[in-house]
C-alpha cells in the first residue's frame, strides 16, 4: 500500500469501531432491524475494511487476517446463539496466543519484535547493522532484543486478561438476541480505551527501549534509525 494510499485512522475507527457499535446499540430492537440483521450490518464494516486492506496490500497481513477471523467468529458466535462464555474465550485467545508466539519468539533466533518493531518497514535495519559492527556490538544489541520481545508479549497478555474481564462483565445477556448486541455494541466501544490504549502504551515503551539500545550500542539517535 502506497504512502497515498493510507487510510485515515479516524477514518478507521469511525468504520470499524463507532459505526458496528451504534448499530449494535442503536438498531438491534425488533421494531428497527432485529438482532440478526443488525449484527450483520455492525460485522460487515469491519468485514469490508479489513478484505480492503488485505486486498490493497496485495500480501497476508498476519494481524489483519487475525482480524478478520475474530470478526467471524463473533457473527458465528451471535449467529448460532452459541453461550456466551464463547465471546470471552475468543475475545481472550487471539491475542493470548499472540502474546505466546512473541514470548516463545524470545528463545529463537529470530524474535518477533523483528517484525513488529525492528523491522524494515519501521526502521533503517541494514544503517543500524552497520553501525552495530563497526563498533562491535551486533551480539550485545542482539541479546538486547530479547526484553523487548517480553515487552511486547507483555502487551498481548495484558490485552488478552482485560478482553476476557471486560467479555465477561459486560456481555451478560444470551447470544442472539437485542440485549446480547447492545451488550457487544458496548464492549466493542470500551475496548479501544480500556484495552487497546493502553495496550499501545506499553508498545511504545517497548519502542523507547528499543531506540535506547539503538543509541547506546549504534551511537544512532531515533531520527536517524527510523526509515525515512
Amino acid at each position: 500500500m502506497t504512502d497515498a494510499a493510507k487510510p485515515n485512522p479516524l477514518i478507521e475507527l469511525l468504520i470499524t469501531l463507532v459505526i458496528p457499535s451504534l448499530i449494535l446499540m442503536k438498531f438491534s430492537d425488533p421494531e428497527n432491524l432485529g438482532a440478526v440483521n443488525a449484527l450483520l450490518l455492525a460485522l460487515a464494516f469491519p468485514l469490508a475494511w479489513g478484505a480492503r486492506d488485505l486486498l490493497a496490500r496485495r500480501k497476508l497481513n498476519l494481524f489483519a487476517a487475525l482480524g478478520l477471523i475474530s470478526i467471524l467468529l463473533t457473527g458465528g458466535i451471535g449467529l448460532l446463539q452459541l453461550d456466551t462464555q464463547w465471546l470471552a474465550i475468543k475475545e481472550a485467545a487471539i491475542p493470548g496466543l499472540i502474546g505466546l508466539a512473541v514470548a516463545v519468539s524470545a528463545h529463537t533466533r529470530t524474535p518477533l519484535v523483528r517484525v513488529l518493531l525492528f523491522s524494515p518497514a519501521l526502521m533503517n535495519v541494514a544503517r543500524i547493522q552497520q553501525s552495530l559492527d563497526e563498533r562491535g556490538n551486533r551480539a550485545a544489541f542482539e541479546a538486547r532484543l530479547k526484553p523487548a520481545t517480553w515487552m511486547l508479549g507483555g502487551s498481548f497478555f495484558f490485552s488478552a486478561a482485560m478482553n476476557y474481564f471486560l467479555a465477561t462483565w459486560i456481555v451478560v445477556s444470551p447470544s442472539g438476541t437485542p440485549a446480547f448486541n447492545e451488550e457487544l455494541g458496548r464492549l466493542t466501544l470500551l475496548s479501544y480505551p480500556m484495552i487497546a490504549l493502553p495496550s499501545m502504551l506499553i508498545m511504545m515503551a517497548a519502542l523507547y527501549y528499543l531506540a535506547r539500545t539503538i543509541r547506546e550500542l549504534a551511537g544512532l539517535k531515533l531520527a536517524e534509525a527510523l526509515k525515512h
